[in-house]
């Protein structure tokens, strides 16, 4: 069975037009989520609870997209070399 994790994590923006973070060491690490259902409600509580200040963003990154354990190199793999 495959899982498809999901991490939900966000912080306060250096501008809020841009998706860059004022201090990545400052990140609001929310969870691992086994499915995007839970994870997409984990991410609507936080920018609800955030939602008065407009350089606070959460996002959902896709874990499962990020290594593809079927081809011999996933794409992430490639960038360092």
């Amino acid at each position: 069975m495959t899982q498809r994790l999901h991490l939900v994590f966000g912080g306060e923006l250096v501008s809020p037009t841009k998706t860059v973070f004022r201090d990545p060491s400052a990140i609001h690490v929310v969870g691992i989520f086994p499915d995007y259902a839970s994870a997409y409600s984990a991410w609507k509580a936080e920018a609800q609870r955030t939602v008065d200040d407009a350089h606070t963003r959460y996002f959902i990154a896709h874990i499962h997209r990020l290594r593809d354990e079927g081809s011999e190199a996933a794409p992430t793999e490639e960038l360092g070399g």
